[in-house]
C-alpha cells in the first residue's frame, strides 16, 4: 500500500493574517509559517494504517516556496517515509486551479493507492483542491470525512450531513479528504526528528513533472484586481449609567440590528 498525503505550509493562525495591498495575495513573510494542522490530521490517518500494516509506504507531497521544506521535514519526523516538494518560481501566487493541476501532475506517475488531504486549508479555506485533484486523475473522491477506514481494496468513512451522518465508500485508488473531527495528529519524538534528517526529500520543478509553465499559464488564473486594507477599529461608545443606561444600550443594539 502506498499512501500520498497532501500537506501545505500556511501562516500561523496566532499571527494576524493580512493581504499585500500591491498584489492582493496573502502576506506569507511577516509572521511565522507552519504546517497546516488539518493536513497533519490527514497524515495521522495514513500513519495509523501504517502502524498496523507493515510494508505501507507514506509519502508527503507539497507545493510551495523554499520554506515549505520545514513543513515536509516535520511530516517526516512524524513518521512519513519520504517527501516530494514541488518548487518553481512560476507557481508564485498559484490559485486552486493551478495548484490542483500541478499536484495531479505530480501524482500521475507515482503508482499510489490512496491520496489523503485535509478538507480545507486554514489560509484559503476554499475546500476544493482535493476534489479537483481527483477530477484531474479520474478517480473517485470521498470528501470531508470525519473518520476513514482503509483496507487493501477500498476506503470508507463517515461524513456529517445537514440531516444526519452518511457512510461513503470507494474502491482504490481514490482520493479522500478529512475534517478536523478526524484523528488528532501525533507529536514527533526525538528519534523521529533525528531520522527525518536522513529521509528522502525530493525537490522537483514544473519541467521535471512534464508541465510547461507557458502552457500552464494559458489555462487561466485568478487575478486580484484590487485590494485594500481593513480600516482601523474605531473607539466604542461608552455609556455611563445615569438611570437610562438600559434604554441607551437597547437603542444601540437596535441601531446595529443586533436585536
Amino acid at each position: 500500500m502506498k499512501i500520498v498525503v497532501l500537506v501545505k505550509q500556511v501562516p500561523d493562525t496566532e499571527w494576524e493574517r493580512k493581504l499585500e495591498p500591491a498584489t492582493g495575495l496573502l502576506d506569507r513573510l511577516t509572521g511565522e509559517n507552519v504546517a497546516d494542522e488539518i493536513n497533519e490530521r490527514a497524515l495521522e490517518v495514513a500513519l495509523r494504517y501504517k502502524d498496523s500494516h507493515k510494508g505501507t509506504e507514506v509519502v508527503v507531497l507539497s507545493m510551495g516556496p523554499a520554506s515549505t521544506t520545514k513543513a515536509l521535514r516535520k511530516a517526516l519526523s512524524m513518521g512519513a517515509d519520504s517527501a516530494v516538494h514541488i518548487l518553481d518560481d512560476a507557481l508564485a501566487g498559484a490559485d486552486v486551479g493551478w495548484t490542483a493541476e500541478v499536484l495531479a501532475a505530480a501524482l500521475k506517475d507515482s503508482s499510489f493507492d490512496l491520496v489523503i488531504a485535509g478538507n480545507e486549508s486554514t489560509d484559503g479555506r476554499g475546500g476544493v483542491v482535493p476534489a479537483m485533484v481527483a477530477e484531474h486523475l479520474g478517480l473517485p473522491f470521498l470528501g470531508s470525512l470525519n473518520s476513514a477506514e482503509i483496507s487493501e481494496q477500498s476506503v470508507s468513512g463517515e461524513r456529517r450531513g445537514e440531516v444526519g451522518t452518511l457512510t461513503a465508500h470507494a474502491s482504490l485508488p481514490a482520493v479522500v479528504s478529512v475534517t478536523e473531527r478526524s484523528a488528532e495528529a501525533r507529536f514527533a519524538n526525538f528519534k523521529g526528528i533525528m531520522m527525518a534528517k536522513r529521509k528522502p526529500l525530493a525537490t522537483v520543478s514544473l519541467r521535471d513533472l512534464g508541465v510547461d509553465p507557458a502552457a500552464l499559464a494559458g489555462t487561466g488564473r485568478s487575478v486580484v484586481m484590487t485590494a485594500s486594507q481593513r480600516p482601523a477599529r474605531t473607539a466604542g461608545k461608552k455609556i455611563i449609567d445615569e438611570g437610562n443606561a438600559g434604554i441607551e444600550l437597547a437603542e444601540f443594539l437596535v441601531a446595529g440590528r443586533l436585536i
